[in-house]
C-alpha cells in the first residue's frame, strides 16, 4: 500500500495525471484527506468528474472528522468551483450553502470567507447580476491578497476583470487580467487554477477582440498543456483558440487541423461545453473555402451543441445568394445581443449583408456603432474592421474618396496584425473605389494582390467576387474600354464615361482589335464573352 501511494504521489508531483489518478484510485479505501484531495484533482484533470466530485466530498468529510474546517472549506470550494462553471445549479447551490454554514460558524478563518465570496460572486456573474458579482469578487480578491493566497487572488481578479469588462469598464478589466496572469506565470498555483485562469483570460480576449494578448496567452496555455498530455479539461479549448488565431494569420490548413483535433478532444471522455465552438470554427473554415455543404453541417451541429451559428451561417446564406435569409438571420442575432461585447462580433457581417440587400441606412447605423465599440474596447483588429465597415458604407453612398481613405487605414490596421485574408478583402474594396475614380491601373493592382492571397488560401467564394482578370495582353484600361464596347457604347460615349478624349478611346479600341486579332466591334465583343474577359 505504501509503495502504491508513494508512486501515486510521485506521479502527481510530476503531473502525470492519468498514472496519479489510477494509483490513488487503486488505494481509495486507504486514503487520508490530503491524498483524497490529490485523487479529486487528478480525476478532474483526466476528465473523470464524477470520481472527482466524490473524492472532494470524501476529503471534505475526512477534514471535518479531524476538526480541520479550513481543509473542509477548501474541498467545498473546489466542488462548488467545478459545479458553478458547469452550470450544475442544484449541486452547486448545495455546496455553496454548506460553505456558508461553515463560514457562519466562524471557524474557518478569513480565507474561508474569501473562498465563499468567490463562489457567490462567480454564481452571480453566471446569473447576470454583475453588480453583486463585482462586490463579492472584489471582497474575495482583497481577502486573498491580505492573506497572501496568490491562487485565490488570481482567480478572483480574473473573474472580476471579466465582470468589469461586461460592466463597460474595459480599462479596469484588462488591468485586472494582466495583474492576475502575472501570478499564473510566477506563483505556485494548482493546475486546476492555472488551466481555468488561462481559459478565463483567453475568453476575455475573445470578447474584446484582443489579438495580441489572446495569442500570447493561447501560446502559453498550449505550452503548459503540451507538458501534461493527460489533460482533458483545457487542451480542447486551447486548440479551438489556436485554430481561431491560425485562421486570422492565414494558416487555414493548420487551423482546420487544430479545429478537428479540438472536436475530437472535446468529446472524450464526455462532451464538453466548448464542443460547439470547435464545430463552429470548422464551419467558418469550410465556408471560406467554398465547401458550403460541409459548412452548413458544422453550423447545424454547433447549434445543436449550444453554440449560436451566427454570424457564420448568415454569411454562408449570403454567399449562397440567399440574401433574404441572410438578412433575417443577422437581424435576429444582432437584436438578441444586448451588450457591446456580444454585439461586436456580429457587426461586420451585418454591414456586409445589409449593403448586399441595399439597406444602406441600416448598414451605416451599425457601422457607426461598431466604430464606438471598437474605440471603447481598444482593439486594433476591431478598429480595422470598423474602419473597413465605414469605408464600405461610404462606397455604397458614392463618397468614393472618403471611402478610399477609410479603406486604406483599415488595410494598414490589418497588415499590422498580420491578417492576410482581411487585407485581401479590403484590397477588393479599395480596387472597387479606385476603379470608380477612373484609376483602372491602380484598381487592377489591388485586385491582383487580393487574387494572389485568395488563391494561396483557397478562398474560392472570394475569387468569384473579383473582376475578370485582363487577358490576351490587354491592359486594365483596355478591359474597361472593351466592357463598354460590348455594351454598345460609341467611342465618344466611352470617352465621356471614362473622362478621356475620343482620340484616346480610338487608340485603345485599335489596340484591342490588334491584341485580340479581330477587325470589328462585334467580333471583339464575341471573343471577349467566349474568353470570359468581361
Amino acid at each position: 500500500m505504501v509503495d502504491g501511494l508513494a508512486r501515486a504521489r510521485e506521479c502527481y508531483a510530476r503531473r502525470a495525471w492519468r498514472d496519479a489518478y489510477d494509483g490513488f484510485l487503486g488505494e481509495r479505501d486507504e486514503l487520508g484527506a490530503d491524498d483524497l484531495e490529490r485523487l479529486a484533482a487528478s480525476a478532474y484533470l483526466v476528465g473523470s468528474n464524477r470520481e472527482s466530485d466524490e473524492a472532494w466530498a470524501r476529503a471534505h468529510r475526512r477534514h471535518l472528522e479531524e476538526d480541520d474546517v479550513v481543509g473542509a472549506v477548501r474541498c467545498t470550494f473546489w466542488l462548488g468551483f467545478r459545479l458553478v462553471n458547469a452550470a450544475e445549479w442544484p449541486e452547486a447551490n448545495a455546496w455553496i450553502a454548506r460553505t456558508e454554514r461553515l463560514v457562519a460558524a466562524a471557524s474557518g478563518g478569513a480565507l474561508a470567507r474569501g473562498r465563499l465570496d468567490y463562489l457567490t460572486g462567480l454564481r452571480a456573474a453566471f446569473e447576470g447580476d454583475l453588480a453583486a458579482a463585482a462586490a463579492d469578487l472584489e471582497r474575495s480578491a482583497a481577502i486573498a491578497t491580505r492573506h497572501a493566497d496568490s491562487e485565490l487572488a488570481a482567480l478572483a481578479r480574473l473573474a472580476l476583470g471579466r465582470v468589469r469588462i461586461f460592466l463597460g469598464d474595459i480599462t479596469a478589466g484588462i488591468r485586472l487580467l494582466d495583474d492576475a496572469m502575472l501570478d499564473i506565470g510566477s506563483e505556485p498555483i494548482s493546475p486546476i487554477a492555472v488551466g481555468d485562469s488561462y481559459c478565463t483570460a483567453i475568453d476575455a480576449c475573445h470578447d474584446l477582440v484582443d489579438v495580441r494578448r489572446g495569442q500570447a496567452w493561447t501560446d502559453g496555455l498550449a505550452r503548459w498543456c503540451e507538458e501534461q498530455p493527460d489533460l482533458v479539461p483545457f487542451l480542447g479549448l486551447c486548440q479551438v483558440h489556436r485554430a481561431e488565431f491560425l485562421q486570422l494569420k492565414g494558416a487555414w490548413v493548420e487551423a482546420m487541423a487544430q479545429a478537428g483535433l479540438a472536436q475530437a478532444r472535446l468529446t472524450q471522455p464526455f462532451r464538453q461545453l466548448a464542443y460547439g465552438a470547435a464545430l463552429y470554427q470548422q464551419g467558418e473554415l469550410h465556408r471560406l473555402l467554398g465547401e458550403f455543404d460541409r459548412a452548413e453541417a458544422c453550423y447545424r451541429d454547433a447549434s445543436a451543441a449550444g453554440r449560436d451559428p451566427q454570424p457564420g451561417l448568415a454569411l454562408l446564406r449570403l454567399r449562397q445568394g440567399r440574401v433574404g435569409d441572410a438578412v433575417q438571420a443577422i437581424d435576429r442575432a444582432v437584436s438578441e445581443a444586448r451588450d457591446p461585447v456580444s454585439r461586436s462580433p456580429l457587426f461586420a457581417a451585418y454591414v456586409e449583408i445589409m449593403l448586399s440587400a441595399d439597406r444602406v441606412i441600416d448598414a451605416e447605423k451599425v457601422a457607426s456603432e461598431l466604430t464606438v465599440v471598437a474605440a471603447s474596447l481598444g482593439s486594433p483588429l476591431l478598429g480595422a474592421v470598423a474602419r473597413r465597415a465605414v469605408g464600405w458604407v461610404r462606397l455604397a453612398e458614392k463618397d468614393t474618396r472618403g471611402a478610399l481613405a477609410d479603406l486604406r487605414r483599415a488595410s494598414d490596421g490589418f497588415r499590422d496584425i498580420e491578417a492576410p485574408y482581411e487585407v485581401a478583402c479590403t484590397a477588393l474594396l479599395i480596387g472597387t473605389a479606385r476603379a470608380a475614380l477612373g484609376d483602372a491601373e491602380g484598381a487592377e493592382f489591388e485586385f491582383e494582390a487580393a487574387r494572389a492571397t485568395f488563391e494561396r488560401l483557397g478562398a474560392r467564394p472570394d475569387l468569384a467576387r473579383l473582376p475578370a482578370r485582363a487577358a490576351a495582353g490587354l491592359t486594365a484600361r483596355e478591359v474597361q474600354v472593351l466592357r463598354l464596347v460590348a455594351q454598345g457604347a460609341t467611342n465618344r460615349a466611352i470617352g465621356s464615361a471614362l473622362g478621356l478624349s475620343e482620340r484616346t478611346i480610338d487608340r485603345h479600341v485599335s489596340n484591342i482589335f490588334t491584341k485580340l486579332g479581330v477587325s470589328s466591334r462585334a467580333a471583339a465583343t464575341a471573343l471577349a464573352y467566349r474568353s470570359n474577359l468581361i
